[in-house]
């Protein structure tokens, strides 16, 4: 989706930015997913499904795709289960980002000079949310101003284009479901989230009312905000939309360790200038794992703690302290850096408590105030930004008190020197003794130099009002310059710092005891980490330091959680079809042996054919652990017979099919539309195809090896052509359509195939293919058509060439069912073997053999179809249940 046109005065980012999948987008918060329709309501704890079938299928996704990495070819259940590992979800991205790195080195100047002249001038009303129009729609425009309505207009015009994109991603993350939604778009919103914080406008913060006060840098809970984060609200929104859908797994499986990526130190260089990229990267780090923070529920949190203070708190503080290192932006970048990550460090010692600070995050408190006890000891060696200005050497060695030698570049020096300062000290220091209390002087070493420093800024900013300021005294002194932003400190909701979030739960040997007379004291500290990582004074729900996920019906569990797990850590770009035979679904319903399944074109529901006379509808979406059986959505019970085809007229968005009569009918609202009987009741009619869209026509193979024409908008046949005219071909048992609607192929009883040019109406080319019947034949890109035979032989063949491309012979029984993934093809027996074939390679063997295992899949089997783009399989049986393995 091209959004760039109107960028610059909005402030917008390029969404196409490096994004191999389409449409990327943001949604609003009070939007909901239900029965299909969107809704201005919050999430739900029990989300309806959508009803939609497919008017937009989204067939772009669908070439995209390839799932599957060295995965284990065959084997039983339980083997493959227990080699389903969690594996880093962020290897795919790392080549890409890598090669940005590479690209940014010789082209930083010019991109940041760029990125300055598109951005909006940070000025008094730079706050302004991306997500409505700068200008006022209430305002009447006076004389003279006529001319800037269309800007205007073009602004809102992008208002409306971006939240519907929003939707889209909304409805695609529900309609793709969790493996391809994690994969193709949640991947590219977290490389968006980099874009939005490259360059130094984006770094800048935003004005506020009290820009004047003598805490102008606010405290670390009030954090706040750049323009960076107004740009990356949108991204942000889907990111934790698609957590609601999947659930809390999102957040520590596929987010947590690309963060840990994005924050990691480079490779090889130990020092030097961090490119813009990297830059942005640890801006957006720190603040999706606030977000992360924030939705995780207190279990979850105390689990991955130790992770997150290993791999993303501690390589954060290495760039935001190394002397070594610098920020392209300057002490900007590094400045707001530091705001960022102690509000992060204050929001988790806040769910946690004093004695899981002790534990867990000594060494982040530490390293943190540890900077500057490091400024300080240079300062008394004499090596300030101001002395080592004239100093050529760009980086010198510095021997430190402790014997160690410090590489030491001046310029980074400079930065540190303005971000670690007095004030700095003051900011972070006071709130962390109210939060910590007298654990704060075990965490923190130097902790006198820091409360030094303070003193020293708080004398400065007010020495006629504050005489003699002792630190116990310091929070009252906080909690009056507070007040000047509002005379009533947040009254209600208060958090006890002691206690964390915990509630009533026990955890270890800490009990909750609410203390009511520390509330008047940390009256300034209600610290609201919300959603959006700001502090709105209205809604308590951004205002919580947890706001748990709401319990999606789509939530990971199980099967499905185990599966999402592997296939977001294998790579994007391997075109083969892996079976690791886990069950994800059941869905039971039909009283009858399944005769046919049919995925619609979206892929998020399917058709199915029984002898039991029905037609049924079956929505794809994951439900469960695996083990949960669907029922059907919807029942068609017109037919008289057995249903032996079924499938979907994608031009038209009817469903056909046939029971010895062909039914045409709505999918959205099963009313029938039209029936074709057969001309003669001596000649019943064998096998049904449809054509591929624009086309809307139907071909009907009969008894007599007539093949006709049908379209459902008009009375009578299009077109009636005999396939063997003289021959004794017997009876056609299967039709199969090219991709391009081209071609129509017919399979013979005896083995013998016709293929037929629509166009001319021409027979192409007829040749005996198999010594048995035709089982089945498929019509693939490239004119290439692969059939199968009761002989036991799978054969593909080019439409024209004499002999086959290849040719393939099942050992002990023939193939019956089989669907096309790529250039593989995915074969199943009666003896429920299911092996897949490459069309690229000359050898007579299948790539892979898996025998289905009783307890994944009960009876014989009777059809099956591949779901391309989730890489699934739809197994029908004789039992009249189907079954989604993967």
């Amino acid at each position: 989706m091209d959004v760039e046109h109107s960028t610059a005065a909005l402030d917008l980012l390029d969404y196409t930015s490096g994004v191999s999948f389409h449409d990327q987008a943001y949604l609003p918060e009070g939007e909901d997913f239900q029965s299909g329709l969107y809704v201005g309501e919050s999430l739900q704890p029990q989300e309806q499904e959508s009803l939609s079938l497919g008017r937009l299928s989204d067939k772009s996704s669908a070439s995209e795709v390839s799932l599957g990495e060295d995965r284990p070819a065959d084997g039983d259940s339980q083997k493959d289960k227990s080699s389903l590992k969690s594996m880093d979800s962020s290897q795919d991205l790392k080549q890409s980002e890598d090669s940005e790195e590479e690209e940014e080195e010789h082209e930083e100047e010019e991109h940041e000079e760029a990125v300055v002249d598109a951005e909006l001038p940070v000025g008094a009303d730079a706050g302004t949310s991306v997500d409505v129009p700068l200008a006022d729609d209430s305002s009447e425009p006076e004389d003279g101003e006529g001319e800037e309505l269309p800007d205007h207009s073009d602004d809102k015009e992008q208002t409306i284009l971006l939240d519907t994109a929003c939707k889209m991603v909304r409805w695609l993350s529900a309609k793709l479901g969790p493996t391809v939604t994690s994969r193709f778009i949640a991947r590219n919103l977290l490389r968006l989230l980099t874009s939005c914080y490259v360059g130094p406008t984006r770094q800048q913060f935003i004005p506020s009312n009290d820009e004047n006060s003598p805490l102008s840098m606010g405290n670390i809970y009030q954090k706040r905000p750049v323009l960076g984060d107004q740009v990356s609200k949108p991204v942000l929104a889907c990111l934790v939309h698609v957590a609601y859908l999947y659930g809390e797994p999102v957040l520590t499986y596929q987010y947590l360790p690309y963060i840990s990526y994005l924050v990691a130190p480079s490779g090889g260089a130990g020092g030097g200038r961090l490119n813009s990229r990297k830059e942005a990267g640890l801006l957006a780090a720190v603040t999706l794992t606030q977000k992360i923070v924030v939705c995780l529920s207190d279990t979850t949190l105390m689990d991955i703690l130790p992770k997150i203070s290993q791999e993303v708190l501690l390589p954060v503080l290495g760039f935001l302290t190394s002397p070594a290192v610098g920020f392209p932006s300057g002490a900007q970048a590094r400045t707001v850096l530091c705001v960022k990550t102690i509000s992060l460090i204050a929001l988790i010692c806040l769910r946690i408590g004093q004695e899981m600070v002790q534990q867990h995050l000594s060494d982040t408190v530490r390293n943190f105030f540890g900077a500057f006890s490091l400024l300080q000891e240079l300062q008394d060696q004499g090596l300030t930004a101001e002395s080592l200005s004239s100093c050529e050497v760009p980086v010198m060695e510095v021997p430190l008190s402790d014997g160690k030698l410090l590489a030491l570049d001046p310029t980074v020096l400079a930065e540190l020197q303005k971000v670690f300062s007095p004030e700095m000290a003051y900011t972070t220091y006071i709130p962390f003794s109210c939060l910590l209390g007298d654990v704060i002087r075990t965490v923190v070493p130097n902790h006198s130099l820091v409360e030094k420093l303070a003193s020293l800024y708080l004398e400065n900013v007010n020495p006629k009002s504050l005489q003699v300021v002792s630190l116990e005294q310091a929070p009252s002194v906080v909690g009056s310059d507070q007040d000047t932003r509002g005379t009533e400190p947040f009254p209600s909701h208060q958090e006890d710092s002691h206690s964390g979030t915990f509630g009533s739960v026990l955890v270890g040997n800490r009990i909750q005891v609410p203390v009511d007379t520390q509330r008047e004291g940390l009256g300034l500290l209600h610290l609201s980490a919300g959603p959006d990582g700001s502090i709105p004074s209205s809604a308590h729900e951004e205002n919580a330091l947890k706001h748990d996920l709401p319990r999606s019906t789509h939530m990971l569990c199980g099967n499905w959680l185990a599966y999402w797990q592997y296939e977001i850590g294998v790579s994007q770009h391997d075109p083969r079809f892996h079976f690791h035979q886990i069950k994800l679904q059941s869905f039971s319903g039909h009283s009858g042996a399944i005769k046919c399944v049919a995925p619609l074109s979206s892929e998020d529901f399917f058709l199915s054919g029984s002898k039991d006379k029905t037609v049924r509808l079956w929505p794809l979406y994951n439900y469960g652990d695996g083990t949960s059986e669907v029922p059907p959505r919807f029942t068609y019970a017109e037919h008289k017979k057995s249903v032996f085809y079924v499938d979907q007229l994608e031009a038209s968005q009817h469903v056909v099919s046939c029971d010895g009569t062909v039914h045409i009918w709505d999918q959205f609202t099963g009313k029938l539309l039209r029936t074709f009987d057969e001309l003669d009741s001596k000649v019943p009619i064998t096998a049904v195809a449809t054509m591929p869209p624009p086309y809307h026509s139907i071909s009907v193979a009969s008894a007599d090896s007539v093949l006709r024409f049908i379209d459902h908008r008009k009375p009578g046949l299009q077109h009636e052509f005999r396939l063997a005219g003289g021959l004794s071909a017997g009876l056609i048992r299967c039709l199969a359509v090219s991709p391009a609607g081209r071609s129509v192929v017919a399979g013979f009883s005896s083995g013998f195939i016709v293929l037929l040019d629509t166009r001319t109406g021409l027979i192409m080319r007829g040749w005996p293919a198999h010594e048995g019947d035709i089982l089945q034949i498929k019509a693939a890109e490239g004119n290439v058509l692969i059939s199968s035979s009761s002989d036991h032989s799978l054969t593909v063949w080019k439409e024209l060439e004499q002999k086959p491309l290849h040719h393939y012979k099942s050992a002990s029984e023939p193939i019956h069912a089989f669907d096309l993934y790529g250039n593989e093809v995915v074969a199943g027996t009666v003896a429920n073997k299911i092996g897949v074939y490459s069309m690229l390679e000359s050898s007579a063997l299948p790539l892979s053999t898996t025998k289905l295992s009783s307890e994944n899949f009960r009876g014989t089997l009777t059809s099956l179809a591949v779901l391309p783009t989730k890489c699934h399989l739809l197994l029908g049986s004789d039992n009249g249940v189907i079954r989604l393995l993967a």
